[in-house]
């Protein structure tokens, strides 16, 4: 007679390696929990001075249980940061009727909207300044290992889309493009973001030229040097 019980599921892989138990709704929950009290938890303190163990008593769990989640307190950094970035709008998702403009009046959108963007989502841009300038060097280089790997912002499909237009230079590698693309702009949400929820961090941009032009006006006129095709 045939057995017709089910057979056992390995918990190892065809390697030998231990294989990872896929996360429980449960478990996913408490997860996200976790996740969203610590973003706000470090948009309102900073990352030196916020403790686990503030977040586990906010949460009433153990400090135990943060730890096995996320291993450590740069590792539930890093998930935050991923969290509130991944949730920003790619370049391309600007209004139809200005991507349609083109590369450049895409980006003087992204550069004039800046400060109404931070209003509305100050945390994840206190955030994202928090990883920029208020982190070790170790967890800087896992938040720019991740911005390269999954490009969150889209940088590159954006950079090709300006070359294909005929707007963006093609003699320059669209990597190299990107990277320089990126750090610009973030320089300038970061003065703007800095500006507002951390005052002196950097120093205050010039106000408006005698000639009216803001100083997105002005960066843009730069950034258009850079990049405008030759």
């Amino acid at each position: 007679m045939q057995d017709r019980m089910a057979p056992a599921v390995s918990s190892r892989t065809t390697s030998g390696q231990p294989r990872r138990r896929r996360p429980q709704p449960r478990s996913q929950a408490k997860r996200q929990k976790i996740l969203d009290a610590s973003t706000q938890h470090f948009a309102e303190h900073g990352y030196q001075a916020t403790r686990v163990e503030d977040i586990a008593r906010k949460l009433n769990i153990a400090k135990g249980s943060i730890f096995q989640h996320f291993g450590s307190k740069e590792g539930l950094f890093l998930e935050c940061y991923k969290k509130v970035v991944g949730g920003l709008p790619r370049y391309e998702e600007a209004p139809a009727h200005v991507l349609k403009e083109g590369f450049f009046a895409t980006v003087k959108y992204w550069l004039e909207t800046a400060e109404s963007r931070i209003d509305d989502d100050w945390m994840a841009f206190r955030i994202s300044v928090i990883g920029d300038y208020g982190t070790s060097l170790t967890l800087r280089k896992e938040i720019n290992r991740f911005l390269g790997a999954d490009d969150p912002y889209g940088v590159g499909s954006f950079v090709r889309m300006g070359i294909s237009r005929g707007e963006v230079r093609d003699d320059i590698e669209p990597e190299v493009l990107g990277i320089t693309l990126q750090w610009m702009i973030e320089r300038f949400e970061d003065a703007c973001a800095a500006e507002e929820l951390d005052p002196g961090l950097i120093r205050r941009r010039a106000p408006a030229s005698a000639s009216g032009r803001t100083a997105a006006d002005q960066y843009l006129e730069l950034m258009r040097g850079a990049f405008a095709r030759r």
